[in-house]
């Protein structure tokens, strides 16, 4: 016994109530069953399957990318194209499919089955190379074009570079569809605006000749080491607006929303509404897939945001700016984790266009990218850092060990008389490192940090072992001497901050304390007399600058078990003491931690190229990153060991380790990348030389690949490989 559904079911019940034959029915009613009779003998083609649905006369064969992100399947799949989906299936365009099915499932010439899985529809052609039969598109979810030719090749270039798969990167580069923002058209386009006057630019060697160079439509690279200062916001919207004036794109990428609405603001108060787009992370779906499709569809040519817009479809690309490279977040937790340095530098070799590094720091790759020619330094004169940048005093062992005040209240003497002085002009700035950072081990005497004579990796302590261990390659280290000065004693210090802070607290009870941090952080404070205790990152903007700043705890930053340590803490202190006044109007900073490291006399000459510069060449002669190439490959050690004999490295490549992980407990908060709770994994790091880094990358993809394809029958246990690590001890 079978059951209808549908029209046909009512005139099935009609039929046999008349006997079949009709009688007595009106003629409506039989002109109506005729006609359905005769629509039922034409086969109809079923949505999803196209079952004996007739195909595109044109270019039958679609070129799909479905979205697995699995290495293995890291290709594109052909599909037949039904002639009902002919005009909306175009290259760019969301599509879903049927994934999975197998050979055997054939019915009327189509491949039939599998799971009904999303996609990009990359290209129509004529033939396929598959020789089976195809499974037809299942539907096209939208006729937006979302994937151009420019962000697939982008794409795939940061998939090979990091051993990826082209599927998760288009994850971050394409946001999720919103219906009704692709109903809501975009707005007209404005006409390019006259370019600006250099303003700010002319206290920076060659920086009107940069904006000119933008202004008529050239392609200038440069790194810009900007002054202390607020206005590096309004320095970026002349940038933006000289590019705008060539009738060319931009695109701006900096680390957080705060930094976001400075440029905002900036862009707005110099060019006025409607001519460019804000993209972050933190915007509703509905609303940043509407900026992104006005940025795609070329209503808008200039776009600023957080490293979610570094993937931005800018029509007719001009200039990349990125702001402060050094800061974590550029850093994509998701995979395959590129950061937007490098998705910029691939960009502009890929448009031909501008690139712009800014900070107020120098990160070594910045100093590479000088040194290689690739970009020009845009920098100002010293009478100019001179004239902009506070007063910098230090505070070490010896003054910390003489100083009666700091034995007892933990703060040396010269930072009271800061604190006090600079309440008297306005608000004071508490630098207080955040909780969780490690120091690693260094000289007592001349703080060089002790390293490993087999590779030169960061050497570590072990918990109830005489020995020392690296971090990179885990060769012991029984009987370390120091090749600066020749002493044997280690050292690894931390001083309570959150103490610190309560001291100050109490020693000036009159005045309001503020506190930016993780839970917190302000934005903005007024310009009255305050303490503001912030940590690394989370300095808020004072009005008129901060009267002074104190720095403490230099040791808790500069002995992280990091290669970044040193340079970082620079970043970081130069990040605080940019908000402060300058010496002319009485500001002034002090940092607690030893005048004689490489770090802290690089911040009191405000000199952080020089420093960059520096650690480059010592990296170079180490065969440290950016120099070389790393890779990390981390796992439970049977995982990590069989990875390792079955990857066919380049003939250059160096593996170091692996060596054992810390083990993540419950209380702590787990870092992107650590071992799951509870877990014991292995590290090994691997190294090649400058130029094999592609091969490298190539190396790993392939071997990933393989284990992910036969890990449902072979039980392979699964490891993590990370391109680049950015904390490799």
């Amino acid at each position: 016994m079978s059951v209808g559904f549908g029209k046909n079911a009512c005139v099935s019940s009609g039929d046999e109530r008349d006997g079949g034959r009709g009688e007595g029915a009106p003629p409506e009613q039989l002109a109506l069953i005729r006609e359905s009779v005769r629509k039922a003998e034409v086969p109809r083609a079923k949505p999803r399957t196209w079952r004996g649905a007739a195909l595109a006369k044109e270019l039958p064969v679609a070129r799909v990318l479905v979205d697995k992100g699995v290495l293995h399947l890291d290709r594109y799949f052909d599909y037949a194209v039904p002639e009902e989906l002919d005009a909306e299936a175009q290259p760019g365009v969301r599509v879903r499919v049927r994934f999975g099915a197998g050979r055997g499932r054939v019915r009327d010439g189509r491949r039939e089955g599998g799971g009904l899985i999303d996609g990009f529809l990359v290209e129509r052609v004529a033939e396929t190379d598959y020789s089976g039969p195809l499974a037809a598109l299942a539907q096209v979810v939208s006729p937006e074009p979302v994937l151009s030719a420019e962000l697939l090749g982008l794409a795939r270039a940061v998939a090979d570079r990091y051993a990826g798969s082209l599927a998760d990167v288009l994850q971050l580069a394409v946001p999720p569809r919103s219906a009704r923002a692709e109903q809501r058209p975009s707005p007209a386009p404005l006409p390019p605006p006259a370019a600006p006057e250099v303003g700010s630019w002319g206290r920076y060697e060659h920086g009107g000749a940069f904006l000119e160079a933008l202004a008529s439509g050239g392609a200038p690279r440069a790194v810009w080491n900007a002054l202390p200062g607020r206005e590096w916001s309004e320095e970026i919207a002349r940038v933006v607006g000289a590019t705008l004036a060539s009738g060319r794109g931009v695109l701006v990428v900096v680390p957080d929303g705060r930094a976001v609405a400075r440029v905002d603001a900036a862009l707005t108060a110099l060019l006025g509404e409607g001519r460019h787009a804000v993209l972050t992370a933190d915007a509703g779906p509905e609303k940043r897939y509407r900026e992104w499709l006005a940025v795609r569809r070329g209503s808008v040519r200039a776009v600023v945001g957080t490293r979610a817009a570094m993937f931005a479809p800018v029509r007719d690309l001009g200039l990349v700016v990125l702001w402060d490279d050094g800061d974590d977040s550029h850093s994509e937790p998701h995979a395959p984790q590129p950061h937007a340095r490098e998705v910029l530098l691939l960009r502009a070799a890929q448009d031909k266009c501008g690139f712009l590094l800014g900070s107020w720091s120098c990160t070594v790759e910045a100093a590479q990218l000088v040194e290689s020619g690739w970009a020009r330094p845009l920098v100002a004169s010293r009478e100019q850092v001179r004239g902009a940048a506070p007063l910098v005093r230090t505070v070490g062992d010896v003054d910390l060990a003489r100083d009666e005040a700091a034995r007892a209240a933990r703060l040396p003497t010269l930072a009271w008389q800061a604190v006090r002085d600079g309440l008297r002009q306005g608000p004071v700035l508490v630098q207080v490192p955040r909780r969780g950072y490690v120091p690693r081990m260094a000289c007592a005497n001349c703080r060089a940090p002790a390293r490993c004579r087999h590779c030169s990796g960061p050497l570590e302590g072990q918990e109830g072992v005489d020995a020392l261990r690296c971090g990179w390659c885990g060769q012991e280290e029984a009987a370390w001497h120091c090749p600066e000065c020749g002493g044997f004693r280690l050292r690894a210090q931390v001083v309570g901050a959150r103490r610190t802070a309560e001291e100050l607290g109490r020693a000036f009870p009159a005045v309001p304390v503020r506190t930016s941090g993780r839970e917190h952080v302000l934005d903005t404070v007024p310009g009255a007399p305050a303490l503001v205790v912030s940590t690394p990152g989370a300095e808020p903007v004072a009005e008129g600058g901060y009267a002074a700043a104190l720095l403490l705890d230099g040791w808790a930053m500069l002995g992280r078990p990091d290669l970044r340590a040193g340079e970082d803490a620079l970043r970081r202190w130069i990040a605080a003491a940019a908000l402060v006044r300058p010496q002319g109007a009485g500001g002034t900073v002090v940092v607690v931690a030893e005048p004689t490291l490489r770090p802290v006399q690089a911040l009191v000459r405000w000199d952080p190229v020089g420093h960059a510069v520096r650690e480059l060449s010592e990296r170079a002669e180490l065969g440290f990153p950016p120099v070389s190439r790393m890779a990390a490959v981390s796992g439970p050690p049977e995982g990590v060991a069989a990875f390792l004999g079955a990857v066919e490295l380049p003939g250059e490549a160096e593996v170091l380790g692996p060596v054992p992980l810390p083990v993540t407990s419950v209380r702590e908060a787990r870092r992107v990348g650590a071992p799951p709770v509870g877990e014991r994994w292995e590290r090994a790091l691997i190294r090649v030389p400058p130029g094999r880094g592609a091969a490298l990358a190539a190396a790993l993809k392939a071997a990933q690949a393989a284990r992910m394809a036969r890990g449902g029958a072979g039980g392979e246990v699964a490891v993590r490989v990370r391109v680049d690590p950015p904390d490799i001890g």
